[in-house]
């Protein structure tokens, strides 16, 4: 089994990444959805917290060797960037959504470096806008971001097309086809439901996965 499967299986497992293809959950876009996906799931399950901080850990050491700190998303990253830290004896900090109003009004928390070569770790990416946001921070505080280590991806054309235009790159411990895979293979969906839930993937405007 390779790690995509893996962790796909892990977080099938304790119900991380849930698909409900006949009752869609619904984004705060409004955009119906048949996969819910909540990753801090992990941190409460030790096996598998295990699995997802080792995979981390492996792709910042096999796709970004020069990695010197590590900076988490808030809120859902930073856990997971402190864990590999940890593990690595790496640096780590983590980036606000916005400025702080009060004190020395930062953005970024921790040590920054100007120069210094940094891993954003990120939990979840659909369309990518908010891992951008945060790598454009570190960059504008003069970072060289490497690029992303994240634990799922959606892979949607829309996230895959504005990392391109940012010029990031982002490796993921597994994906959404792999889940569905998965998901397929262990019961959790049937066989049947793979074709609708890539079409969802495809185009989540489109709702005509939806019933088919």
């Amino acid at each position: 089994m390779n790690t995509k499967e893996l962790i796909a299986k892990d977080l099938l497992s304790i119900k991380a990444v849930f698909f409900r293809p006949e009752e869609p959950f619904t984004w705060a876009s409004g955009i119906k959805s048949p996969i819910y996906c909540d990753n801090r799931l992990t941190l409460t399950a030790p096996n598998v917290r295990n699995d997802v901080e080792n995979g981390l850990v492996q792709i910042i050491k096999d796709e970004y060797p020069e990695c010197q700190a590590i900076f988490g998303t808030s809120t859902a990253g930073i856990a997971h960037a402190a864990i590999c830290g940890h593990i690595m004896g790496l640096p780590m900090g983590y980036v606000r959504s916005g400025a702080k109003d009060h004190g020395r009004n930062n953005q970024i928390e921790g040590k920054l470096e100007k120069g210094q070569k940094v891993v954003v770790v990120e939990d979840l990416i659909s369309t990518g806008g908010s891992v951008i946001e945060v790598v454009n921070v570190l960059r504008e505080a003069g970072a060289e971001v490497l690029g992303i280590a994240s634990i799922y991806t959606y892979g949607m054309k829309k996230g895959i097309d504005r990392l391109a235009q940012a010029d990031v790159k982002n490796v993921s411990l597994t994906d959404f086809d792999t889940t569905v895979e998965v998901a397929a293979n262990e019961g959790y969906i049937k066989q049947s439901d793979k074709e609708r839930l890539i079409k969802f993937r495809n185009d989540p405007s489109d709702e005509s996965w939806i019933g088919s």
